[in-house]
């Protein structure tokens, strides 16, 4: 009996590795060569130097209307309006700014990231309160018709709050 029940163990496993293997699409099937690829970079590089530049009439023009950026942390967004305000409210207070990046694009052919996306890997420069501060960080955007539809933002904000001069201070020890 021990024997059976170690059979149809080990057929049960089997059969779920083989099922878990016909659901995993290749690369390939998934991912491919973004036939707009150099519109789509030229929007975005577009869009990185507007921002740069304090062009925000730029800015939304290559926004749309249903813009959502996500991050740098979990869970936080802002939509196109709050992407202006934010970087008008920060060039009142930064200068030197420069931004140096590279850039690729790829198309996703199905499942929810199903469009074309340009990724950004950068480091952002300015001064601020007198500091220096240095920004890598990484963007991807979805691009479609010529817009930004939607946008992830990844970079350390600890960091650029330690640069500033915030320090953290761990909660105290209760007893």
């Amino acid at each position: 009996m021990k024997t059976l029940k170690t059979t149809i163990l080990v057929l049960f496993l089997c059969i779920g590795q083989i099922t878990l293997a016909q659901e995993t699409k290749s690369f390939n099937e998934i991912v491919s060569q973004n036939p707009t690829a150099e519109e789509d970079l030229k929007v975005v590089s577009n869009y990185l130097d507007a921002i740069i530049s304090n062009k925000m009439d730029v800015v939304a023009s290559l926004l749309s209307d249903d813009y959502i950026s996500s991050g740098p942390s979990n869970g936080e967004t802002s939509t196109k309006a709050e992407e202006i305000t934010n970087w008008k409210e920060a060039h009142k207070v930064r200068t030197n700014q420069k931004n140096e990046y590279v850039v690729n694009s790829w198309r996703v052919l199905d499942g929810e990231y199903k469009g074309d996306w340009v990724s950004i890997w950068g480091t952002y420069t300015f001064t601020e309160n007198g500091k220096d501060i240095v920004l890598p960080y990484q963007y991807t955007a979805m691009v479609d018709g010529g817009k930004i539809q939607k946008a992830v933002i990844y970079y350390d904000n600890l960091a650029v709050a330690t640069a500033m001069g915030y320090t953290l201070t761990p909660p105290e020890k209760k007893e």
